[in-house]
């Protein structure tokens, strides 16, 4: 299934959800590039919240740009397959190997402002993350490990310490929305 038909195919679960799905259809219908950072108005990330067998924790890493905990994720860069991007994020970013996905569909959206920065030595101006999120999960058992160029730390967090944790008020009611759609007890 295309990225385009799997948007459509997504149920919002709010208001923001909606209105996101919404403009990112407008997006991908308007713009070219979409994908890819060529377009450096709006762009396509993948995003995951990984979970523990019991559905309890969720791994968080402290991006260096963000100064802050934050979910894992990142650009499409091209590949259409938000999924994959999504699973090779999380091993890249959290040291994990045995990661699965929850359900292969969509879990949430978003869209993201992403305010002005420096990024390895290049300005990057203020623009917008279009952001697909899947459903992971992986044990706590196994081995975390930094991303020295992304994150100083990755650590493993009690859902609503996760929400707390993070420094970007506006991520607050995403991660909040993330752990309000969790199957309770690991049962849809």
């Amino acid at each position: 299934m295309n990225y385009r038909q799997a948007i459509m195919d997504y149920e919002p679960y709010n208001e923001q959800e909606r209105t996101d799905k919404a403009r990112m259809l407008e997006y991908i219908d308007t713009f070219q590039d979409i994908l890819t950072r060529n377009n450096d108005a709006a762009h396509f990330t993948a995003s995951a919240w990984v979970v523990n067998e019991d559905f309890t924790k969720t791994v968080m890493a402290y991006h260096n740009i963000y100064d802050s905990w934050s979910w894992v994720g990142g650009h499409v860069d091209g590949d259409d397959n938000f999924l994959r991007v999504a699973l090779k994020e999380v091993e890249e970013e959290t040291g994990l190997q045995n990661i699965t996905p929850v359900s292969e569909n969509i879990y949430a959206i978003e869209i993201l402002d992403v305010p002005a920065h420096v990024k390895k030595g290049k300005k990057i101006r203020t623009h917008l993350h279009l952001n697909v999120t899947y459903l992971l999960q992986a044990s706590e058992t196994d081995t975390l490990a930094i991303k020295p160029d992304e994150n100083s730390a990755v650590a493993w967090m009690e859902l609503d310490e996760a929400v707390a944790r993070t420094t970007e008020p506006e991520m607050k009611p995403i991660y909040q929305k993330l752990n309000d759609k969790l199957p309770k007890n690991g049962q849809s």
